[in-house]
């Protein structure tokens, strides 16, 4: 069975209902049939339009399916159906729809769509500007209006053909007015909400901008594929910062739009594992679905350790060459940001040099963190306030408590001072409390403790009191400090974690190749550089780890501490599987050219044990004939008998051209003689022995530098497999073409075509892509006139044809340079 080409998609994309997408579409169908394809109509929603289902009239409707949901009924397309038809074009209308759940349906109908296109059936379908899932957040703003139904960018950008039908939104009121497009009842609230002048203006300029873009994309691969140098033109790349809150999804689609807004922009999603805390209230869920947003949208998602974010957020932009970064807006309250100092927005902003910042509000902005506080570990501003609290705090309350001398006890001034020391311990730590501790017992036995003004000890409660106050000071700041510790080693391992999970989602995505890797430890470590060598070096500034036998993994930057390290290791131990997997890749690579060899060995020997013996067996046998005395031939027989030998003889003569020119080309032993050639030279000689070929006018096609013969050889070869795949009644045609100095010559059948992954097959040597006998050659034809076609320095390769079928195009250079020159005679070498 041979593979199916899939279908081609074409989108009509419009900026808000009534603008005549289904009515376009169902005209292109029209037109379609009309030009003798296939086409049905697997669904379309009129909406009591009769313009619309006048459009019907002369198309084939597939019934649509009837479903019950909830007490409910509903009718689908029937996609079985429409599959079980296998027409040449399906018109699918409302493209964003959500099917009905049950019977093994799609949830959606672009998926439907997609299962039509992996069968081969063209596809034309409708949708609006607010369902494409980017855009899906900016047109409820717009429109107050949400949206439930979307669809994934990258499928309608992976559409042939995306076609805008607009109209000026007074145009599109005017028809809404007339009851165009919704029932009389209806009119004045569309008019007065969804349908005011602003918002649909607004959503023009969405759709306008989003084909706009599209069509540069186009434009770019065209001029990759034709070899035109374009204008170099700013990327922009745009980072955005995920923390794992709940306004992520706000933040992507922002820096998705703003990345969209210019040709060939890219998008990444960044999250720093902080090492001091901040990384252990992450939702990993909210992240794990964040990451898939990305990817839907384009982009792509980066983990990254840093003790600092915002350090790290700049270092990693500065890295991958961000021209913007985009970050949401503290969800800290006023109080919190007086208390705590600046933010990870704030300092971004002033780190981020002519990197744009873009802060982005939302919904939980000044609400509150979800996330740990920033303070959870011993900075160094907390190691100096420490001390100084714990000599100025006690000093404080002392002036405080004797200006309130008599009203309270000494029980109650040492509790005072007790949660002073507490307090302090919370700020610095054991070392601040037994300072705090040292300066609150001697201001407490001075001042509180009889005789006042002086120190004594002389009541054993009052010594009592007071060494179990200090042991209390002592013992709180010791659990305080060991709970910092642990806090610091919990928040260390799960920042530990979340690296080693992001590196095992990019090996499991594939991204396992030796510099991705590499990559990836660099930027997930912030380093300058990191790179595999044979020998660790001996320089201090550099980093090197085992990374497998006779191998290192080097990273050049900053000192790492001992849990990185840890990290560091694992990254190694990848990166020597991934260099054991490419050196037996390696290996297998080394073998492969004696596997093909044997192959095409293989495919010889079958091929001649047939081929050849065919026409030599037919020879054979007209020749004993008349060579025979026992039979007396008539005049007519003897003629057939001859016609036979020589037809035989002709198609094993030709067999073992066919296999000496491909033996030269591939041993380098091609002779050429290379001189101008025109096409009205080389044609009637080509095809002197195919009829049923159509060949346009070629007169005024310059001459090509080519050789002759070859170029005879070329063609025929080219003509000969047209005609055995187009279908009786139908002409192989021939056409040509000059442009920038070459020029193009079409060979066009009317045949099934080919796949696309099938194309590249077909010029290998034996091969006879959906032959069904071995009747038919040596499957060697394509083979032989690439080989000739690129050693006179052209090209040749296919393309579809308009309609159905397979060109060939040959590409020769102009001749215009070698006039009056001697014809050029070279020797093609073998690689």
């Amino acid at each position: 069975m041979s593979d199916v080409r899939p279908g081609r998609l074409k989108v009509y994309l419009g900026a808000a209902p009534g603008v005549g997408k289904t009515y376009r579409m169902l005209d292109e169908g029209r037109r379609r049939a009309a030009r003798g394809a296939d086409v049905v109509v697997g669904f379309a929603e009129c909406h009591g339009r009769p313009h619309t289902e006048a459009m019907l009239d002369g198309l084939e409707v597939v019934p649509r399916t009837r479903c019950t949901y909830r007490s409910g009924g509903f009718e689908e397309m029937d996609l079985p159906a429409v599959l079980a038809r296998r027409p040449q074009v399906a018109i699918v209308d409302e493209c964003a729809h959500s099917n009905v759940p049950g019977d093994g349906r799609n949830p959606k109908r672009w998926q439907d769509i997609e299962a039509l296109l992996d069968a081969g059936i063209d596809v034309i379908t409708a949708l609006n500007i607010q369902h494409l899932e980017s855009l899906n957040d900016v047109v409820e703003k717009i429109t107050g209006v949400p949206q439930h139904e979307t669809v994934p960018d990258e499928v309608v950008r992976r559409a042939q053909q995306v076609e805008l039908v607009d109209m000026p939104p007074e145009g599109l009121r005017r028809r809404m007015a007339h009851g165009n497009i919704y029932a009389p009842e209806k009119v004045d609230a569309a008019l007065a909400n969804y349908f005011r002048p602003g918002n649909l203006t607004a959503l023009r300029q969405l759709a306008l901008l989003w084909v706009a873009d599209r069509v540069d994309e186009a434009l770019q691969e065209y001029r990759s594929q034709h070899g035109i140098g374009g204008v170099w033109e700013t990327r922009e790349r745009v980072v955005v910062a995920l923390t794992g809150g709940p306004e992520g999804d706000t933040l992507i689609r922002r820096a998705a739009r703003i990345a969209d807004r210019s040709a060939g922009g890219d998008l990444l999603a960044v999250h720093v594992a902080r090492s001091d805390g901040l990384a252990a209230g992450v939702s990993h869920a909210s992240l794990a679905r964040q990451r898939r947003l990305v990817e839907d949208l384009g982009g792509s998602y980066h983990s990254i350790v840093g003790d600092d974010v915002a350090t790290a957020l700049v270092e990693f932009a500065r890295a991958e060459n961000a021209t913007q970064l985009v970050l949401g807006t503290s969800r800290r309250g006023r109080l919190a940001r007086f208390l705590t100092g600046p933010g990870t927005g704030e300092t971004v902003t002033e780190l981020s040099g002519d990197i744009d910042v873009h802060r982005v509000t939302h919904e939980r902005a000044g609400r509150g963190t979800l996330l740990p506080s920033r303070r959870r570990t011993l900075s160094t501003a907390r190691l100096i306030a420490g001390p100084v609290a714990g000599l100025v705090l006690p000093v404080l309350l002392t002036t405080l408590l004797a200006q309130l001398r008599g009203t309270l006890n000494l029980t109650s001034e040492a509790l005072l001072f007790l949660l002073a020391v507490v307090g302090v311990a919370c700020i610095g730590g054991v070392t601040s409390a037994v300072i705090a501790s040292v300066t609150a017992s001697l201001l407490l036995n001075y001042w509180f403790i009889p005789p006042i003004g002086s120190f004594t000890l002389g009541d054993p409660n009052a010594l009592v009191a007071l060494t179990v106050f200090a042991v209390v000071a002592a013992t709180v700041a010791a659990v305080v400090d060991r709970s910092l510790r642990l806090s610091r080693r919990s928040a260390r391992a799960t920042a530990e974690a979340e690296t080693m999970s992001s590196l095992a989602g990019s090996i499991v995505r594939g991204e396992a190749t030796i510099p991705a890797l590499l990559e990836r430890t660099r930027e997930t470590f912030g380093m300058e550089s990191a790179d595999l060598v044979e020998e660790p070096p001996d320089t201090a500034r550099l980093t090197a780890v085992p990374a497998g036998p006779g191998a290192y993994l080097v990273l050049r930057g900053r000192t790492l501490s001992s849990s990185e390290r840890r990290v560091l290791a694992a990254f190694a131990a990848h990166v020597g599987s991934a260099v054991e997997r490419a050196r037996l890749a390696a290996a297998a690579a080394e073998v492969e050219p004696v596997k093909a060899a044997d192959r095409l060995r293989t495919a010889l020997l079958r091929a001649v044990g047939h081929d050849l013996r065919t026409p030599l067996a037919a020879g054979w046998a007209a020749v004993t004939s008349l060579r025979s005395s026992d039979v007396a031939f008539s005049p007519e027989d003897r003629d057939e008998l001859l016609a036979t030998a020589d037809e035989s003889m002709a198609k094993l003569n030709r067999l073992v051209e066919n296999l000496l020119d491909l033996s030269r080309l591939e041993a380098g032993a091609l002779t050429l003689n290379l001189r101008a050639t025109s096409l009205e030279e080389v044609l009637p000689l080509a095809l002197a022995d195919i009829p049923d070929v159509e060949v346009a006018d070629v007169e005024h096609i310059p001459d090509v530098l080519a050789d002759p013969p070859l170029l005879e050889r070329v063609i025929a070869n080219l003509v000969g497999n047209a005609a055995r795949h187009t279908p009786p009644g139908q002409r192989v045609l021939i056409t040509a073409s000059a442009l920038a100095g070459r020029v193009e010559l079409r060979v066009v059948d009317r045949g099934p075509g080919l796949p696309a992954d099938g194309r590249e097959r077909i010029f290998e040597p034996f091969q006879r892509l959906g032959d069904t006998d071995n009747t038919t050659g040596l499957g060697l034809g394509l083979a032989l006139a690439r080989g000739l076609t690129e050693a006179m320095n052209g090209t040749l390769g296919p393309e579809d044809t308009p309609g159905g079928g397979l060109t060939m195009v040959v590409s020769l250079p102009f001749a215009a340079q070698t006039v009056g020159a001697e014809p050029t005679a070279q020797s093609v070498g073998g690689a």
